[in-house]
């Protein structure tokens, strides 16, 4: 199972999300960086199966601003049936 960690402390903004997430899974210039995209990402374009850790999420200073990133990320993690495992940390 392929792990992927993405650290709050080193978060900034949703922008800043989409750019690592992107990075994480060498997703091209195509990556929309937007809710669609990745739905896309999670769905059909990313190797499964994946273990995804937010850490550090609830101290961020504004975690609110992921609550539709996240929203995405439980979604996908019930459709995928096993394929998507997410952690908070």
């Amino acid at each position: 199972m392929n792990k992927v960690s993405f650290d709050f402390d080193h978060i900034q903004d949703v922008e800043g999300f989409y750019r690592r997430f992107a990075q994480c899974f060498t997703l091209d210039d195509n990556f929309g960086h937007n809710l669609d995209a990745l739905w896309d990402a999670l769905t059909g374009l990313i190797d499964l199966p994946v273990r995804i850790t937010l850490r550090h999420l609830s101290r961020h200073p504004d975690p609110a601003q992921f609550d539709d990133i996240c929203a995405v990320l439980h979604e996908a993690e019930a459709v995928l049936a096993g394929g998507l495992v997410l952690r908070l940390h």
